[in-house]
């Protein structure tokens, strides 16, 4: 799973910042799907229930195949909104770089 840790993180009063994460879910069908959450697994399994993404509807979740771990939401959402520009090629480059690491 790739940390970024050099960016800033604005914890809100009186408590400890959440990390967030950008992940990639593999469909029936092949494709890939990208969203955040503070909580992918628990995500992974909403999607496989068909709860969540409309995405799904047509093509069940099958493998949470990708992660990145964010220091907040904002950095999270900047970051999906880059991976969802990227061709798919280089979105399976980034699927396979995470399970080359162990991910």
């Amino acid at each position: 799973m790739t940390q970024r840790v050099d960016a800033p993180s604005e914890k809100p009063p009186g408590g400890d910042v959440k990390p967030w994460y950008v992940y990639l879910v593999r469909a029936a069908n092949g494709s890939l799907y990208c969203g955040i959450s503070d909580d992918p697994q628990r995500r992974f399994l909403k999607h496989q229930k068909g709860q969540g993404a409309r995405y799904f509807k047509t093509s069940p979740a099958q493998a949470l195949v990708y992660m990145e771990q964010w220091p907040d939401k904002g950095e999270a959402l900047r970051q999906e909104r880059l991976v969802k520009k990227l061709r798919k090629s280089a979105k399976e480059a980034l699927v396979a770089a995470y399970a080359a690491t162990g991910g």
